[in-house]
């Protein structure tokens, strides 16, 4: 005598339990980071220079940055002083805060270096969104800046 062992309700158990645990899990919702962009104008604002403070993105995951903007063919402003700094805690993050309780009205002007990775951008809004920094652009490089980061360079060594 054979014995046939029915399988069908074995089946639909397995069913109901995977729809079940499908149904009551919760899913891995993405982090992102909401950026709201200005309406295009014509209008170009003037910073003033002590409400300024301007990021340099470069390589390797560096952070050089400067308060004021960098003119150096103006001789009524003083000389950018260029400071390098990571993305730590105690860096860039710190020097915002610093800035911004001399400065509450700070502007921060983020340039991205020819060097510069695209991670380095994403590092430098997440500081903004940390910092709690209200009024920052993003801001092509000038021959300028390109200068002082050369002779920065230069005078490290």
């Amino acid at each position: 005598m054979s014995t046939r062992i029915d399988m069908t309700p074995m089946v639909d158990l397995a069913f109901l339990l995977l729809t079940f645990f499908m149904l009551t899990t919760t899913f891995a919702k993405p982090y992102t980071l909401e950026l709201t962009m200005p309406v295009k104008s014509n209008d170009t604002s003037e910073v003033a220079l002590s409400k300024a403070i301007t990021i340099v993105l470069g390589k390797n995951h560096q952070v050089h940055y400067f308060f004021g903007l960098n003119a150096p063919q103006d001789k009524t402003v003083a000389p950018a002083v260029l400071q390098t700094t990571s993305f730590a805690a105690n860096g860039i993050r710190q020097a915002l805060l610093d800035r911004r309780r001399q400065q509450p009205d700070l502007v921060v002007l983020i340039k991205p270096g020819a060097d510069s990775r695209y991670q380095d951008m994403v590092d430098i809004l997440d500081e903004m969104s940390i910092t709690n920094q209200k009024k920052y652009a993003l801001v092509k490089i000038t021959q300028d800046d390109i200068n002082l980061l050369t002779t920065a360079k230069t005078a490290a060594l």
